[in-house]
Formats: structure tokens, C-alpha cells, sequence
């Protein structure tokens, strides 16, 4: 299975995202797949067909699209400082409106069931978290989110139903980070919190260093479950 590079319209502008659909005749609910500082590369849409292959209609959007759009960047040293001088200056209250212009496409589609998830990792995880602060989505999952701790004034707007996957050996997201995460948010009966031993940061990048395969599959199987629930 495969999806497809489409054009969309969200707030006066345009951009390019890729669109996964199941085989199987929907409607489906939503995901709006948000990838790491690499943005919608080669791998996040290998996970955008994954998660079509398990019921979801999927859009993952040009991230940078209001910066340098269709910078689509590969795991080399040359391309990772690129990818993290994007993604750290992403304007992030423009992104509240270009997130409501995502799910509303998803949503409004025939082919969807107008339930609207979101998934994203490294970056997207935290753009995950400010989303469903922002009350944007049905529910989240972030993989491994960075720089959650700077936005934990935004976590009494967190209503909806939140899954976060935290890596053991994640040295993006130290203890420094982490542990003020999980003492604020941990209480609160919406959210999920997991934390994967033997685990680095990326681990759920199959077919590249650091992929852990146990943590990964661990990491699929509740979210799906979560989603599944969520998204009925």
C-alpha cells in the first residue's frame, strides 16, 4: 500500500501533505500524522501507509511549509542541523491554525468517520502535546516529544485523551525534562505515560539506528489499541 503527495488549502495557503487511505471502503477515522524535524520524509509516510494498513485515513503535512516548504531532510549530519534549526523555529501559534486546517480537511472527508486523532514523533510529539492542550484533536499520541517541559503552563487546557511514549536512554528528553512531565501530567487520569527501558530516542524508527525493535512493537500495539478506542 501506498499514498500520495496532494496539494491542500488551510489558511490562505497552500501546501503539499501525503495522504494514506485504507483498501478496505471506509469511512475511517482521522489521523494527522505529524513527523520528526526530518518532516514528511521517506520514513513518515512508510508509517502513514502503516497506519492505512490498520483502518486509519492518514495525512501527514508539510511541517516547514511556511518556512522552506518541501524541505523533506534524511538522517545525515548535513541534514540534521537543518532539520533541527527548522524545527526549533517553527512559529508555534501559526501552527494552532494550520493544525485546525488539517483535521478539518480530514474531518470533512466522506470517507472519513469525523473522528480526527493525531500521532507524531520527536518534534510532531510535542506538536502532538500543544494540540490537544489547544483542544484541537479527538486524541494524541506523541513518541518521544522534545521540549514538552516548556509548555507544561498549557497542560490545564488537556481534556482529551493523551498517550505519550518516553524513551529510558533519551538524551534529548533527560530526566531534567522528563521528570517535570510526569509529575504533571502523570496525575491525570487522560493521560498515558510509558516509559521504555534499553530505549533511545527514535527507537520507533525502523530500518535505522536507534530502532528497538521490543520498544516499537510494545509502542504500536497501545497505541492502536488506544486509537481504536478513542477514535470509535
Amino acid at each position: 500500500m501506498s499514498g500520495e503527495m496532494i496539494n491542500i488549502t488551510i489558511d490562505g495557503g497552500q501546501l503539499d501533505a501525503y495522504l494514506a487511505k485504507p483498501k478496505e471502503p471506509g469511512p475511517w477515522p482521522g489521523i494527522i500524522l505529524l513527523g520528526e524535524v526530518y518532516n514528511v520524509n521517506h520514513w513518515v509516510r512508510k508509517v502513514a501507509d502503516g497506519y492505512a494498513e490498520q483502518g486509519f485515513i492518514v495525512l501527514a503535512p508539510d511541517l516547514y511549509w511556511r518556512q522552506e516548504a518541501g524541505r523533506y531532510l534524511d538522517y545525515t549530519p548535513e541534514d540534521q542541523k537543518i532539520a533541527r534549526a527548522l524545527g526549533f523555529s517553527m512559529d508555534l501559534e501559526a501552527f494552532t491554525g494550520d493544525m485546525m486546517g488539517y483535521i478539518k480537511i480530514l474531518a470533512e472527508d466522506p470517507e472519513c468517520t469525523g473522528k480526527v486523532g493525531t500521532v507524531g514523533f520527536c518534534l510532531g510529539g510535542k506538536l502532538v502535546y500543544l494540540a490537544m492542550a489547544r483542544g484541537l484533536a479527538d486524541a494524541g499520541v506523541a513518541y518521544y516529544p522534545v521540549q514538552v517541559e516548556q509548555f507544561l503552563e498549557e497542560a490545564d487546557g488537556l481534556t482529551g485523551p493523551l498517550m505519550i511514549h518516553f524513551a529510558e536512554l533519551d538524551e534529548h528528553v533527560p530526566p531534567a525534562s522528563y521528570k517535570p512531565v510526569k509529575a504533571a501530567l502523570g496525575p491525570l487520569s487522560n493521560v498515558d505515560i510509558f516509559m521504555y527501558e534499553n530505549a533511545d530516542h527514535g527507537f520507533n524508527r525502523f530500518g535505522y539506528p536507534p530502532y528497538h525493535q521490543p520498544s516499537a512493537d510494545l509502542a504500536l500495539e497501545r497505541t492502536l489499541s488506544f486509537l481504536n478506542t478513542e477514535l470509535a
